[in-house]
């Protein structure tokens, strides 16, 4: 008998791991965001992208969905964490930003409705001295729009381009 695919909340003890993936992995590729609010879930939606992809010896691919502060246990073990979100920083949907925070407070404002927990977790991660190396990739967005499961055009056209980038940089960052 299958089980639910959802039926273990990210970061609790019982919760599985995917087939081929490691929870020692040094690199986290980390997507977040909200599916059911459009552009909002465009993180989830590249490492919905990235599952097709072969993936470096090391790399782990976790769709963190709004799962904010629950997801510190994912951080266990973990050397880079490359993170896929969107912003609502004025640039015009589809644009991607790549920066590398150095702690939580450089985190960009504007980051999509799940901003404060992820803001908590880095910190918290942070004070426990477990806070890994952070590669952010942020793709702006102009609306969301609730109850929606598709992504804009412009939002949807930047995601192969930002699967690619991390496809590249999660290589770099796993090779011995």
């Amino acid at each position: 008998m299958l089980g639910l695919i959802d039926n273990t909340l990210v970061g609790e003890p019982s919760a599985g791991q995917a087939e081929g993936g490691s929870r020692s992995a040094g690199v986290l590729v980390l997507g977040v965001g909200n599916l059911l609010m459009g552009d909002e879930g465009v993180g989830v939606h590249v490492v919905r992208q990235l599952e097709q992809e072969a993936q470096a010896s090391g790399v782990r691919l976790l769709d963190g969905g709004t799962g904010g502060i629950n997801l510190l246990l994912e951080f266990d073990g973990v050397r880079d964490i490359i993170l896929i979100d969107a912003t609502r920083d004025g640039q015009a949907a589809g644009s991607v930003t790549f920066l590398q925070p150095r702690c939580a407070g450089d985190l960009p404002r504007g980051l999509g409705a799940h901003d404060f927990g992820l803001k908590d977790l880095f910190a918290v991660s942070a004070l426990l001295d477990q806070m890994p190396t952070l590669h952010l990739f942020t793709i702006s967005l102009e609306e969301i729009e609730p109850m929606c499961l598709e992504l804009s055009p412009a939002v949807a056209a930047a995601v192969p381009q930002v699967v690619r980038d991390v496809l590249a940089l999660a290589g770099k960052l796993a090779a011995p």
